[in-house]
């Protein structure tokens, strides 16, 4: 399974972005994520989405960040709002069979695109 993700900027705190990560494989049947690690920094889950539509954010994002996806597209999107400089890093989409919600176990992972806010 190969992720690729897109998406990734500058923006300024208070502004807008939206990831999107296209998999080679189908995501109707797994469970897949955001990740982000900053300078310094250990990776760290910021949301998932199962194939029965279970999600989870973690804590720091919860009320400007939201996960979906279309299996049509095999895509996964994470759309960020209300931006701040701490959500700057290198964000990652992940993928699994399981459940794993913001572990870091998946199986599977992308490259990475960049989130700079300033």
């Amino acid at each position: 399974v190969q992720l690729v993700e897109s998406g990734g900027g500058s923006v300024q705190a208070g502004g807008d972005l939206k990831l999107s990560c296209t998999t080679s494989g189908a995501t109707w049947d797994r469970s897949m994520a955001w990740f982000r690690q900053a300078p310094g920094k250990e990776r760290e889950g910021v949301a998932a989405i199962d194939s029965d539509g279970r999600i989870d954010y973690a804590d720091s994002v919860k009320g400007r960040f939201t996960i979906s996806k279309d299996d049509a597209k095999n895509t996964l999107y994470l759309q960020m709002n209300s931006l701040r400089p701490e959500d700057t890093a290198m964000y990652y989409c992940a993928a699994d069979k399981l459940w794993l919600g913001l572990s870091r176990n998946y199986a599977y992972w992308g490259q990475g695109t960049q989130v700079t806010v300033s």
